[in-house]
């Protein structure tokens, strides 16, 4: 039995074109799990033939103001989906905000103001329009229909899920055994996240894989309403700079969209030779024989870090333009040489003579004195190119360029 046949094996409604199974091979590319494939081939399939697009839900609560490329794995996909015709819902939660995600939480989530939340949002789809096409990007937010619902329409909600079934999720009976407190609100969550797929009537909703369970909500509450359920495409979670932790800009590891093209093609760069490749995997759109072939090729004895670069290149131009990236590339050289970038901001400073510690915050180069003495320790600071290995320095009157790492530099007039 071929592939067309398995995928049309459980329902014979319709056969699957060409068309359809390329833009099923398209969908699954960088996936963690797709619920379910036959449902979704009949979809495509219908789409194809009634010239009606699929209606694909991709929800975010605007809880923090900025996008980092971790969030790019599922824009990225959704900016796919919209290539091959479908209409893409991106659904800011201004609603469901207000409750908290307690997804991958072990404690409730702090609630957001009104005001934060309008923000953020603002913030979140100028940053998301960077990556889908904001001319076919339906935008809506939940409170349309969540701020109208009464008590009666909420307790008739609450009545179609059993609170067995909501404690299924790890988060939840994590902290019940560990007896942390769980508030009542935060176990609408999930049906609030659900009913969003029942108002928007969800063919298709996307979300990394600490969403599943949310996502599975959604599928049983359009049962519920008699409606065909929406199929789910679960994303990875892109791990951060270290390699281990996933991105996220609390831990320090992510890369900011929005962040500079010098600043992004460095920490690029500083990825590891084999987390090189996740990103390829999650963040390039490069073909796949394309990276088969760079991995070949790496094997073969190409130096990885060439590779690296293509990879870099690649993100500067997409957020920034061509020019950017090249640009990005020669200050990347000009570090890696020893040499000091011609953009370096210029920082008036008093106090002379300036312990180092102190010289290193206040220059903004450290976040504390305790961590500009640990650089220090660590070999990491530069004053004119020559290594400080004193902590007890003291810098006296005058105009230097102080490095600090491979990637922070600062003109100090000190005076």
């Amino acid at each position: 039995m071929n592939k067309n046949s398995v995928l049309s094996a459980n329902s014979a409604e319709l056969p699957l074109s060409s068309a359809v199974m390329e833009a099923l091979d398209i969908i699954r590319r960088g996936t963690e799990e797709l619920l379910v494939d036959t449902e979704l081939a009949q979809k495509l399939a219908r789409s194809e033939k009634t010239g009606k697009p699929l209606r694909i839900k991709l929800g975010l609560d605007p809880t923090a103001p900025d996008l980092h490329l971790g969030h790019t794995v599922v824009l990225n996909k959704m900016r796919q989906l919209q290539d091959l015709g479908h209409t893409v819902i991106f659904l800011i939660g201004d609603f469901t905000s207000m409750i908290g995600d307690p997804s991958g939480r072990n404690v409730t989530r702090p609630r957001l103001t009104r005001e934060q939340i309008e923000e953020n949002a603002m913030t979140y789809f100028n940053q998301a329009s960077l990556v889908l096409d904001p001319g076919k990007t339906e935008i809506r937010y939940n409170s349309e229909w969540s701020d109208r619902m009464t008590a009666r329409d909420m307790i008739q909600l609450a009545s179609r899920y059993t609170l067995a079934r909501i404690m299924e999720r790890e988060d939840f009976a994590t902290r019940f055994k560990g007896g942390s407190p769980i508030a009542v609100h935060e176990l609408l969550y999930p049906l609030m996240q659900g009913y969003d797929s029942v108002m928007l009537e969800s063919d298709m909703e996307l979300g990394g894989t600490d969403q599943k369970f949310n996502l599975l909500v959604g599928r049983e509450l359009q049962r519920g309403y008699d409606q065909e359920p929406q199929c789910i495409l679960t994303m990875p979670l892109l791990e951060g700079l270290d390699g281990v932790e996933k991105m996220s800009k609390s831990k320090g590891n992510y890369i900011g969209i929005t962040e500079p093209a010098n600043t992004m093609f460095a920490k690029v760069m500083s990825i590891s030779d084999d987390m090189m490749w996740r990103y390829y995997d999650l963040l390039s759109f490069r073909s796949l024989s394309d990276i088969t072939a760079l991995k070949a090729a790496v094997n073969a004895g190409r130096n990885p870090r060439d590779v690296k670069v293509e990879l870099a290149q690649e993100i500067v131009t997409r957020f920034h333009s061509g020019q950017a990236a090249e640009s990005a590339l020669e200050d990347f050289m000009l570090r890696a040489r020893g040499g000091i970038p011609e953009d370096v901001p210029e920082v008036t400073l008093g106090g002379a003579p300036l312990g180092i510690g102190q010289l290193l915050k206040q220059a903004g180069l450290c976040a504390s004195t305790s961590e500009a003495l640990r650089m220090v320790e660590q070999n990491g600071v530069r004053i004119d190119g020559a290594a400080v290995t004193d902590r007890g320095l003291k810098v006296d009157a005058g105009t230097f360029v102080v490095q600090v790492g491979k990637r922070k530099f600062a003109r100090v007039i000190l005076s």
